[in-house]
């Protein structure tokens, strides 16, 4: 299963990115395929191509990020295009303008894309309807986070050659996890088998109607598996407590390695970061054998790479609608 990046009929016809819905299978897997070759760019000793010259582009970020703004930005700038970051506390926010007042003054400034994460589920497709920019969503609220899935996607990718007939586990907070939903749609797309385990109380109900299994321990859900991925428990997303403590939490669904001797001998172990070290993943799972969590990292600048060019209207994809 494959798309090639040379594929000159293809034609990427997505105007915003908001949701890993809104992709078919050929549109993944020809953003992964052009996403390994924008990969190459970061190894060079000048680490900078000029195909977004004079282009713009926003970063609107209402939540706390490293990875995501940093990588977006990055990404852009290899690009040679001109951005800039906005952050709630130093926005006009704080003085009581509304997100979308906010965002029609961005708007009058022309921008090609607005960059948004907000802790609103539904806040990017709000925009799309308000300005003519294009709008990639960075994470809505529990909704997804688009860019994060498909980074997923690359890396497992990357080290098992292909994602049809694999299975992954997804151990944690997958209520309150934007990740967990764009990932269980973007492997399920692919043809991968998705198990899900976490307390019950960080299991939503809908959950299967996306095409994951929840199983009832995480030893369940990670036997046999190819790759394990651990989330962060969203606590800013919770307002009473919905475990009875961390450290009960970890001994049940802490990934450990007595945990992976369960799963194949070649698993992948991934997280989303930031790790709360001791908590979902012991440090000696997050350092070892295994472990691809920097490659997500690394491959989050070539996938945002990819879509910003993609979106942009880059010739390999034809023009974005």
């Amino acid at each position: 299963m494959g798309t090639d990046v040379n594929n000159k009929e293809y034609r990427f016809q997505h105007k915003h990115l908001l949701e890993m819905g809104q992709l078919t299978a050929e549109d993944i897997l020809y953003i992964l395929s052009l996403a390994r070759s924008f990969k190459e760019v970061s190894s060079r000793p000048i680490k900078k191509v000029p195909i977004l010259r004079g282009k713009t582009i926003i970063n609107f970020f209402f939540e706390p990020s490293t990875r995501t703004r940093l990588s977006f930005e990055v990404a852009a700038k290899r690009m040679s295009a001109d951005t800039f970051n906005i952050s709630a506390s130093t926005s006009s926010s704080q003085k009581g303008e509304t997100l979308i007042d906010t965002a029609r003054n961005l708007e009058a400034m022309n921008p090609d894309i607005i960059i948004l994460r907000h802790p609103s589920s539904g806040s990017p497709l709000l925009l799309t309807q308000h300005v003519n920019a294009a709008i990639i969503n960075a994470g809505d609220g529990t909704h997804e986070h688009p860019s994060q899935g498909l980074l997923d996607l690359m890396t497992v990718m990357e080290h098992k050659g292909r994602i049809e007939g694999l299975t992954i586990a997804i151990i944690g907070d997958i209520a309150h996890s934007r990740v967990a939903h764009s990932d269980i749609v973007g492997f399920t797309c692919l043809g991968a088998r998705v198990r899900v385990a976490g307390p019950a109380t960080f299991m939503p109900s809908h959950i299967e109607s996306l095409g994951a299994k929840v199983c009832a321990t995480a030893a369940e859900a990670v036997a046999g598996v190819d790759v394990v991925m651990a989330l962060r428990i969203q606590q800013e997303r919770q307002h009473d407590p919905l475990i009875p403590s961390l450290r009960e939490y970890a001994r049940f669904y802490g990934v450990s390695r007595k945990l992976l001797e369960l799963a194949r001998k070649d698993v992948l172990v991934m997280h989303p970061g930031p790790i709360n070290r001791g908590v979902e993943m012991n440090p000696d799972v997050a350092d070892g054998t295994g472990s691809v969590i920097l490659d997500q990292v690394a491959n989050g600048v070539a996938i945002r790479m990819a879509l910003l060019y993609l979106i942009l209207g880059g010739d390999k994809g034809g023009e974005a609608s």
